[in-house]
């Protein structure tokens, strides 16, 4: 069996998905996510001039010794733009062997290990009282577990994942159209007089069941990290994410030495020795990478078993930069991981996504039940990708108020 040949599609309904189709000899064919997000022609371009034209003759069923040429012959490794096309070839391939075998990728893992997986929502509010609105709504629809973010009084902007205006309804997506960032102002002080409370106030509004968790983004210091986290310890919070950048890893310790709040970390990091040390250290509870910068389903898998030796649940990346195709590869793995936390999940059935990439996945009461279509069990369109475009964007940047740039 040989792979004959292979496209890239960059494009979607709001997003740049950026698509690799793998076709064989036998008619079978895999799809992989490369989406980097606001970068999205950097790893296209990598597969169309570099990768793909290495792929034509190989056999899709030797995943491993494919993942091993790109990665050890690149000789300069690892990286968001390579292991996302690592990763999208990864995924095809995956995909083309559950195919081959008329199985779902989860069985190919090793079967199931739960039902379905439990998923959180992102519930935001320019104020306290809109976001507990929102985090209301998301109960009503089922889901047990929510991200709650929270406009901070007196910020001169809205902070991350906040709207500018109350009353925002839905999955509140982050504006990142525009070559040229948005520029958001950060005043630390503010936050941390501020989101204890508000985290405590939701505490007693929505009870001791519901799992609350809170995404620092990268914005505090050691120190005042580790003071953050140990003034929530009485909220229980499910996990506090990224109370530090993730460069910093003797950060984690700090914390850990002051607090018991769950920490989750990961989603910018691309393999296996961005975090060995921090899993194999305990100084984390929960990683956070995507399946797409981690390199695929087989990197990803290796990151997951050495996390499960040390007590560290997965909690997958799930933001909209992610596709239909990334998130069923994530699922399958979610499906059969042993250590399974819970996975990020931001609403993407549209109709038009639904068309794009049609699939019998469902979501159902805050649980994501994977499919047990043989492969991915996403498919894609063609015909639906042509009448999109590629539209360039950027994340914001963040910056003091005295005009010093700050961490994203």
């Amino acid at each position: 069996m040989k792979i004959t040949d292979a496209k890239v599609f960059v494009g979607g309904p709001g997003k740049n998905y950026v698509t690799l189709k793998i076709m064989t000899d036998q008619g079978v064919y895999g799809l992989g996510d490369a989406t980097l997000n606001n970068r999205e022609t950097l790893p296209a371009a990598y597969l169309r001039d570099y990768l793909i034209p290495n792929l034509i003759g190989m056999d899709p069923r030797r995943s491993e010794d494919i993942w091993q040429f790109f990665y050890r012959g690149a000789y300069f490794r690892r990286g968001p733009i390579a292991m996302a096309a690592f990763g999208a070839i990864d995924m095809a391939l995956w995909d083309i062997k559950g195919k081959l075998a008329n199985m779902p990728v989860y069985d190919l893992l090793g079967g199931k290990s739960r039902e379905a997986a439990l998923v959180y929502a992102h519930a935001t509010g320019a104020d306290l009282p809109d976001l507990m609105d929102s985090i209301a709504r998301y109960i009503e629809q089922g889901y047990k577990a929510v991200r709650v973010q929270c406009g901070i009084p007196g910020m001169p902007t809205a902070s991350y994942a906040v709207p500018d205006e109350t009353g925002s309804t839905g999955d509140y997506i982050t504006d990142f159209s525009g070559i040229r960032p948005k520029v958001e102002i950060w005043d630390t002080d503010r936050y941390l007089r501020f989101m204890p409370a508000a985290l405590a106030d939701i505490r007693d509004r929505f009870g001791p069941d519901l799992k609350i968790l809170h995404d620092v983004h990268h914005r505090l210091l050691p120190r005042e990290a580790a003071a953050f986290a140990k003034a929530v310890e009485p909220v229980g919070l499910y996990w506090l994410e990224d109370p530090t950048p993730g460069e910093d890893q003797e950060a984690l310790r700090l914390i850990r030495q002051h607090a018991t709040t769950p920490i989750a970390i990961g989603e910018v990091f691309n393999s296996i020795f961005d975090c060995n040390r921090l899993i194999e250290n305990e100084l984390i509870d929960f990683i956070r990478i995507a399946v797409t910068y981690a390199g695929g389903i087989t990197h990803a898998r290796r990151i997951v078993d050495l996390a499960g030796l040390h007590h560290v649940r997965t909690g997958f990346h799930g933001a909209p930069s992610h596709s239909p195709i990334s998130m069923a590869a994530q699922h399958h793995i979610n499906a059969w991981a042993p250590n399974f936390g819970i996975q990020e999940y931001l609403v993407l059935g549209t109709p038009e996504c639904d068309a794009l990439f049609p699939s019998e996945h469902r979501l159902e009461d805050g649980l994501f039940h994977v499919s047990d279509a043989p492969g991915l069990g996403v498919d894609f369109d063609e015909a639906e990708a042509a009448r999109y475009a590629y539209q360039p964007g950027s994340h914001p940047v963040v910056r003091l108020e005295d005009g010093t740039l700050w961490n994203y």
